[in-house]
């Protein structure tokens, strides 16, 4: 048998098309897209986790202390009133999903969205109930530039403001 003339290379090549200057695009034409042209801004109100005061078992908070308001621009998708119907009647509710840039979020202004967090979208506040980072950036699981809020609109008295 002849030599085998093809042999394994000591490393990995380095991703083709995809590197720190790709990133960079992206991010620019994603800040682009949001701030300027969709132009959707919320309300983020984070909450403190040093000032809350939280039950020692249960790790509830019965009042809770916010930060100061920060404006956020994002892609707002209103999911309407939704009616369940329960042993007491009917319940209505308003539901938002909030799309946040990642990159946007925590390098530009320092911030990371937790669930229990509320924001406020025009009049009405909604509180954070599900995270999900649903995007992956061109396919690459180390590389989510998108972060998911699920949202239902805060009853009166949840919140200091209302």
């Amino acid at each position: 048998m002849a030599d085998n003339k093809w042999s394994r290379p000591d490393s990995p090549p380095p991703p083709l098309f995809f590197n720190d200057k790709e990133k960079d695009l992206v991010k620019q034409v994603n800040d682009e897209v949001i701030e300027r042209v969709i132009g959707q801004t919320i309300v983020y109100y984070p909450l403190s986790l040093e000032h809350t005061n939280y039950h020692s078992l249960y790790g509830e908070a019965i009042k809770k202390t916010f930060l100061p308001p920060i404006r956020v621009y994002a892609l707002v998708d209103f999911e309407g009133l939704h009616t369940i119907t329960t042993n007491y009647g009917l319940d209505k509710s308003f539901k938002i999903k909030v799309n946040f840039h990642r990159r946007r979020l925590t390098e530009d202004q320092d911030l990371f969205v937790r669930e229990g967090d509320f924001v406020q979208y025009f009049d009405d506040l909604f509180e954070i109930t599900t995270l999900i980072e649903p995007r992956l950036l061109f396919g690459q699981p180390q590389s989510r530039f998108e972060i998911t809020a699920m949202c239902i609109k805060s009853r009166k008295g949840m919140f200091d403001g209302q």
